[in-house]
């Protein structure tokens, strides 16, 4: 690098970056930072490229590992960045475009250097970078000034554009769900840092123009330009990058002594029409338009990162749970997380049990499971297995989460999967209504699969143990066990079949008919001890609808028999039916699988940074720091 552009190969042996990176201290006022902030290096545009620079720059990279605790010079190159931030607008104001450019190049390299200082170290390791005294090379104190910290107000200064070190938290929240909100597109190619004087437009806008393309390539990792990247594309890497930052930041430890700020600020934002005043014991609190957001949601959910942040809002902010739930179009939002469950092979386990969750979540509002039964729904084109011209959203949904069971049953086999699934259904089924005949097929099928299993399974138990009798040297699989989970998952289906009978058979002639169609199913389970107290209200509809049929005659039509179903639920006295406790399941984060949520959001960064290759097991993560 230096004054003259730069290519790929000739990285390793510029000698502005082997001064960087020598033996030598360079104070942060030599001429040499203009030398070597000086250059016209275009940057990479592409996942090949990414890799090629870091691939040519290691080398200088570990070399400045290695001596700046004796040369500080990236804390030299900071304090040469953070100077220069400070004048930025009266850079613009003079038009001196390259005090500008060479800011944005300052960043650029800080940007590089530090990727490989995270990974070659430890966060305790990397500090000390960040405290480096010119005084006593060598040393370090705690009474030196943190760089660190410094730069991270620069850098949050920069994208919320506030006075530095004035309270930022609410606002950079606030400019980071903007950020995501408003999915703004990268600049076009051709919009370079050094601009072009055109007699169209100003010096001024043109400047600014072009420091913002800088900039943005800066924090989105080189997203501009027209080549095509080998990730997966990404409408606005803005957008993108922010989201992540956001979720970072959400997620940090929080301190022995002090929450974690971000995450209050998450967790109490409130929506522009909303005109209450904050409490004085919320801290960061602010708004931000609700329905701009619920509509940026409902369009991003293909990205895990957007599902994650969904997720986020629904459990840890009620304003907007409760804004959500209220909404009149909600199959905008759910069916976007229908399909991420119907397509479970080509997505990564993650992603799965974050839709998942925040199905649970809707269901736990009876509201919601009510009003998914009145939206009609036509053509759904995603759904392969059988043509659906018009049915509920609740229909789907049950679908869904249903086909959602059964692969999990004959693939991955996640009993946390299964219980999520279930669960969901659970809350939902005493609000079933006018169930599509597809759907109460599926309920009695899933059922059926269950029970095919628990035959299966009890047969290998009774060959396992008469096999035991005869050898002991040979040790047994613990066909109890499997047996007790088949058993506890037969359970469940079982009541939430019955919470539908029990709640609402007026309204699901469909899961009667399906329910005498295979009623041969029930009759193994009538006298078992696990289940008979659940089976009675089972075993009396089948057994009442029966009789009806019988007496209507032989070789009925489906029309026939529905209208005699239809008939028969209004002669079926009430009190008949045994009342059990109405099944609701709440999502509970602690009972999410172990270090599930910051290692999941981690690897979401380290997945979507441009031409990032490294192991993200090796990345040792940040906490919230009190000092």
């Amino acid at each position: 690098m230096g004054s003259n552009s730069s290519r790929i190969g000739d990285l390793p042996k510029n000698e502005y970056l082997k001064k960087l990176s020598g033996t030598e201290s360079v104070s942060e006022n030599d001429p040499f930072w203009n030398q070597l902030l000086s250059f016209s290096f275009p940057a990479p545009t592409s996942s090949t490229e990414l890799k090629l620079l870091e691939e040519a720059t290691i080398s200088v990279c570990r070399s400045l590992v290695e001596n700046n605790p004796r040369t500080g010079n990236l804390g030299a190159l900071i304090k040469v960045f953070l100077s220069r931030t400070k004048e930025l607008k009266l850079s613009a104001e003079c038009q001196n475009h390259i005090f500008i450019w060479q800011t944005h190049n300052a960043l650029f390299i800080i940007c590089c250097l530090l990727k490989v200082f995270i990974y070659e170290m430890s966060e305790e390791e990397l500090q000390l970078h960040f405290t480096y005294e010119e005084k006593s090379p060598g040393s370090y104190s705690s009474d030196s000034e943190d760089l660190l910290e410094e730069l991270l107000c620069c850098l949050m200064q920069l994208i919320t554009d506030i006075p530095l070190f004035l309270p930022y938290t609410s606002k950079l929240v606030k400019t980071l769900l903007y950020n995501f909100i408003r999915q703004e597109k990268p600049p076009p190619p051709g919009a370079h840092v050094f601009p072009q004087q055109s007699d169209a437009g100003g010096l001024l806008y043109g400047l600014a123009s072009g420091v913002a393309t800088g900039l943005w390539t800066v924090f989105t990792l080189g997203g501009v330009g027209s080549k095509a990247a080998a990730a997966p594309e990404v409408s606005s890497p803005l957008a993108n990058q922010s989201l992540l930052l956001l979720l970072i930041l959400a997620n940090l430890t929080d301190a022995a002594d002090a929450p974690n700020p971000y995450r209050q600020a998450i967790v109490s934002f409130k929506n522009t029409q909303d005109s209450s005043p904050f409490p004085s014991s919320i801290p960061h609190a602010f708004q931000i338009n609700f329905n701009s957001l619920y509509m940026a949601l409902c369009e991003q959910q293909t990205s895990d990162q957007a599902t994650l942040l969904l997720y986020t809002l629904l459990h840890q902010n009620s304003n907007i749970r409760t804004y959500m739930l209220a909404r009149t179009d909600m199959e905008n939002l759910v069916l976007p997380i229908l399909e991420i469950l119907y397509h479970v092979e080509e997505r990564n386990s993650h992603h799965v049990y974050m839709a998942l969750i925040v199905l649970l979540i809707l269901t736990e509002d009876d509201g919601f499971n009510r009003s998914i039964h009145e939206v009609m729904l036509k053509n759904i084109t995603w759904y392969s297995e059988r043509v659906l011209t018009e049915i509920s959203l609740g229909s789907l949904l049950i679908l869904v989460v249903i086909r959602t069971i059964q692969y999990n049953m004959t693939r991955t086999r996640d009993k946390y999967l299964h219980t999520n699934c279930l669960a969901a259904l659970a809350n939902m089924s005493a609000q079933f209504r006018s169930l599509h005949q597809y759907a109460a097929q599926r309920i009695i099928s899933l059922f059926s699969l269950l029970s095919k299993k628990h035959n299966k399974v009890l047969e290998q138990a009774t060959q396992s143990l008469r096999g035991s009798l005869s050898s002991n040297d040979v040790p047994l699989p613990d066909y109890a066990q499997d047996l007790n989970v088949i058993e506890e998952v037969i359970r469940m289906m079982l009541e939430i079949i019955n919470s539908c009978l029990t709640n609402s058979l007026h309204h699901n002639p469909n899961l009667v008919y399906a329910l005498l169609y295979k009623r041969d199913l029930f009759e193994q389970f009538q006298t078992h001890p696990s289940f008979q107290d659940i089976m009675q209200n089972i075993d009396l509809v089948i057994t009442f609808f029966s009789s009806r049929l019988l007496q209507a005659g032989a070789e009925l039509s489906v029309e026939r028999v529905l209208e005699i179903i239809k008939q028969g639920v209004v002669a079926l006295p009430k009190d008949r039916l045994k009342k059990f406790p109405e099944l609701k399941f709440k999502y509970v984060e602690e009972e999410q699988p172990e270090e599930f949520f910051i290692p999941y959001v981690w690897s979401l960064v380290y997945n979507s940074a441009v031409g990032l290759y490294w192991n993200p097991q090796d990345i040792q993560l940040f906490t919230m720091d009190s000092d």
